[in-house]
């Protein structure tokens, strides 16, 4: 089964500043030392796979965003080694295995059909935030690049007291509802900003994507439910409500700010739906 193995490796210098460069060093000494073929692109990557048996992916969740989007109806299986700032979809299918044991899992296991969705015409695998989370992605600008957990922490605190909730109509399940909204997330992942955990119960694999609406929050309460939210706890409070939808439409009078796999987005209009099974994986230990 290893010697079938023809991997093409693709990696974004800047993610996780520069580690994923260094990560794709070890990667292909590791393949080397089994006689494993395979060929390392860095930040030019190839037109097409052909000839490739998988595709090993090294960088965070905005590198995976921008790998899909470029190679939207790629079949190969794929692998993401988390190389970068925020890493939440690599958590959601690895965990928190080492470098080298889900090398190991990914080179002894079946591919598996992934969940993506699409929002606006773009692919996402993770999940989209409006509002709040939205409103963070903005502040952090060219940071997020570079930060992890602790700087999209900060922000966070930095700007949870002044955010103003935004009125927005959503349309799901045949259903239409108007409120004023912290902040809502579209989720096939559970975590956003390196460790949130927004959307603990939803899995990648189900057909469906786990819509988590939390409505206007008192300011000085919003750092007392934080922690709640950053360790998934938030979802039986008043304010929450969680369905899991097929597709979901985010309407607003002006445009707002949201993220698509942390990359910022700001549109008066959100089309979001799913696309079961889109991509397949190796060495997924989770739904």
């Amino acid at each position: 089964m290893i010697h079938s193995f023809n991997i093409a490796i693709v990696c974004n210098t800047l993610a996780g500043n520069g580690y994923s460069e260094t990560l794709s060093d070890q990667l292909q000494q590791l393949l080397n030392k089994q006689q494993i073929p395979c060929t390392v692109f860095r930040d030019t990557w190839p037109a097409q796979f052909s000839g490739y048996s998988d595709v090993f992916i090294l960088g965070g969740d905005g590198t995976l965003n921008r790998f899909i989007n470029q190679y939207p109806n790629i079949s190969i299986p794929l692998s993401v080694f988390k190389g970068g700032s925020g890493n939440d979809f690599g958590w959601k299918l690895y965990g928190h295995l080492s470098f080298e044991a889900q090398l190991s899992q990914v080179l002894s296991s079946s591919p598996k059909p992934v969940d993506a969705g699409s929002c606006n015409g773009r692919l996402f695998l993770n999940g989209i935030g409006v509002g709040f989370d939205g409103e963070v992605v903005k502040s952090m600008g060219r940071k997020r690049f570079f930060a992890g957990h602790l700087a999209y922490l900060g922000t966070v605190i930095r700007k949870i007291f002044f955010f103003r909730e935004k009125e927005l109509e959503l349309e799901y399940d045949g259903r239409r509802v108007k409120d004023k909204y912290f902040m809502i997330s579209i989720a096939n992942g559970s975590r956003y900003g390196g460790g949130f955990l927004v959307a603990p119960q939803a899995t990648v694999n189900d057909g469906l994507l786990d819509l988590v609406m939390i409505r206007k929050i008192h300011p000085l309460k919003r750092c007392f439910y934080l922690p709640r939210v950053e360790k998934g706890k938030h979802m039986n409070l008043p304010f929450v409500k969680a369905e899991r939808v097929k597709e979901v439409t985010i309407k607003a009078a002006s445009p707002v700010p949201g993220h698509i796999d942390g990359e910022l987005l700001e549109e008066k209009e959100y089309r979001i739906t799913v696309l079961p099974g889109r991509f397949l994986f190796r060495g997924q230990h989770t739904a």
